[in-house]
């Protein structure tokens, strides 16, 4: 989450009088995450999230997201349910911009997740993507695989510029993904950004998922090998193995792996990092300087490329059945 777009007063009035929701008591923006501008706000009827749509997310998409939000939240995933307003509409415009109201979802996110977390986490990723099975509108994944030498394309200089070499050492990469990456697994609806600040917990206990804007039809244990990158590396750099193992149980409570996605982890965490290193690496000089924003470190997942690079079978270790 983050704000790039400035509401007034008058405009959040006027938006919140198509809306049965009463008045707004207190509204203020979210200085975190990276794609969209959001708000936290208060009214008369309770606490939501007003989310304004960037330039990154396109509007064409936005039935897709608003639709699985609503429908995880019908299938009794804990997730914040967009509100329609009197004509039962959730995409609405705010300063020219598509925009939405979601119900708050109560929980804290942690920033340092236990072995505890890590499990419950792993219960909750399954429990979605249990819980997305059956809905009927799709859409692909454009950040996978097949977009990364595109995207990398421009970025070598910047690449070089963080650390010299890196450009060779990337689209080496690159070319094993396109060699190695698998095929055929089972496949779904993913978040595609299961990270810790994306989820929340009462206790220790998972109390549900927010920040579907990157979901996308995808193999499900990608999603899974997102999520090993997100929560099982310390800040040193280094891959906690006892965290992956609690990670890939508790997911496997609800959804046992097949020894095909098993054997694919090594090859799709190293993907994953591929994926977060090339979007970090494409926002580090592209963040507006007035945004109320701070972009993430693309090196904090060029470590972790290198982690993979060298010792891909820590990821098995972690998954071990």
């Amino acid at each position: 989450m983050a704000v790039y777009t400035d509401i007034t007063d008058d405009e959040l009035a006027k938006l919140l009088a198509d809306f049965d929701l009463g008045e707004a008591l207190s509204f203020k923006g979210i200085a975190e995450g990276v794609s969209n501008s959001n708000f936290l706000l208060e009214t008369d009827a309770g606490r939501f999230i007003l989310t304004v749509y960037e330039s990154r997310t396109r509007e064409e998409e936005l039935p897709f997201f608003l639709g699985l939000m609503r429908w995880l939240a019908q299938h009794g995933y804990p997730s914040a349910a967009p509100m329609a307003d009197r004509q039962g509409e959730a995409l609405k415009r705010i300063r020219g911009k598509p925009c939405a109201i979601v119900g708050f979802l109560p929980g804290m996110s942690v920033r340092r997740p236990s072995v505890a977390h890590c499990r419950a986490a792993g219960e909750g990723l399954a429990r979605l993507h249990l819980a997305a099975d059956g809905f009927p509108l799709t859409r692909a994944n454009d950040l996978g695989q097949a977009a990364w030498a595109p995207m990398f394309a421009p970025l070598g200089a910047a690449a070089e510029a963080l650390k010299p070499g890196l450009k060779a050492t990337i689209e080496a990469d690159l070319a094993h993904f396109e060699r190695a990456w698998p095929t055929g697994l089972p496949a779904g609806v993913i978040h595609a950004d299961f990270f810790p600040d994306n989820v929340f917990f009462h206790a220790k206990e998972f109390a549900g998922a927010i920040d579907f804007y990157f979901a996308c039809n995808d193999a499900l244990a990608y999603d899974l090998a997102i999520a090993l990158n997100a929560w099982c590396f310390e800040p040193d750099g280094s891959f906690n193995i006892t965290a992956a193992r609690a990670l890939v149980a508790g997911y496997e409570t609800h959804r046992p792996l097949s020894g095909a996605e098993r054997a694919a982890l090594p090859v799709l965490a190293h993907g994953a990092a591929m994926r977060f290193f090339l979007t970090r690496l494409q926002d580090w000089g592209s963040t507006p300087a007035d945004a109320l924003v701070k972009p993430h470190d693309p090196l904090e997942y060029e470590r972790k490329l290198a982690v993979h690079r060298a010792a891909p079978d820590l990821v098995l270790f972690g998954a071990a059945a």
